[in-house]
């Protein structure tokens, strides 16, 4: 939070998605406390508006332990927390890849069926109601349109543009799944890098490479991950602006 001055000093527009689950232990396992979670979030969108922090109520998982009706109290619990602090909450079904299937083995999860999607949605588009808050789906096939819910995208060009000031015209993400909404950006990350060890998490496989990885990072580093050594091909990406008035010149991305 202290560093978001020097994010304005110099002038980057920005908005922030935040994961607030009703998860454990078990899945989330070196997550913060839940109610330092909520706190922190209402003193994020009190300092930079409520447009501006997105609620990720995400990945939706089923197991014995957490159940449709679990969802549907921890989902009401949330709202009434954080509906002055924010217009929109994104959802998604957990989808059990491999390796999320391997990390989650002991936790028994089960498929969730479209029948489920659908039950979820209805319910939860009627809580949202409540508390006057906007429900959306995130790289989801299944459509929730009948309950109000429409598909989402993380990347999305209508937030930036609101924030902005400008409308921005930039295509779709090609190199995304058919169902994901988000337009096309680049992507500052690294795999296996993440110490929260959600069970969940797509982008870790292996908790001995996050740890490995994380001893190696050195913030006067020009990359995430250890240094370089000299014998890597760098090369410089040009992007086109995304301002529709072209008011911006082109950038170019490249170690330097």
């Amino acid at each position: 939070m202290e560093k978001l001055p020097i994010l304005d000093q110099k002038g980057f527009p920005y908005y922030f998605q935040y994961t607030l689950t009703p998860y454990d232990k078990d899945i989330e396992l070196c997550f913060p406390d839940k109610n330092q979670l909520v706190k922190t979030f209402r003193k994020l969108s009190g300092r930079i508006g409520r447009n501006k922090v997105i609620w990720r109520y995400d990945p939706i998982l089923l197991s014995e332990r957490y159940t449709m009706e679990y969802h549907y109290k921890w989902f009401e619990k949330l709202c009434n927390s954080l509906c002055d602090y924010t217009d929109l909450c994104v959802i998604s079904f957990l989808d059990l890849y491999d390796k999320i299937k391997r990390n989650t083995k002991e936790l028994h999860l089960r498929e969730i069926s479209k029948e489920d999607m659908l039950q979820i949605g209805e319910h939860f588009s009627k809580i949202a109601e409540k508390y006057h808050l906007r429900v959306e789906t995130c790289s989801e096939e299944i459509d929730l349109s009948q309950y109000g819910i429409k598909k989402g995208k993380c990347i999305d060009d209508r937030i930036i543009s609101q924030i902005i000031g400008k409308p921005v015209n930039v295509k779709k993400d090609d190199t995304q799944r058919e169902v994901c909404g988000c337009v096309k950006s680049v992507d500052i990350g690294q795999y296996n890098t993440c110490q929260h060890y959600c069970a969940y998490c797509y982008a870790n496989y292996s908790y001995g490479k996050v740890k490995e990885n994380c001893q190696k990072h050195n913030t006067h580093s020009e990359i995430l991950v250890g240094k370089l050594v000299g014998d890597e091909k760098i090369t410089t990406r040009e992007m086109k602006s995304i301002i529709a008035d072209e008011e911006y010149a082109q950038i170019e991305l490249s170690f330097r």
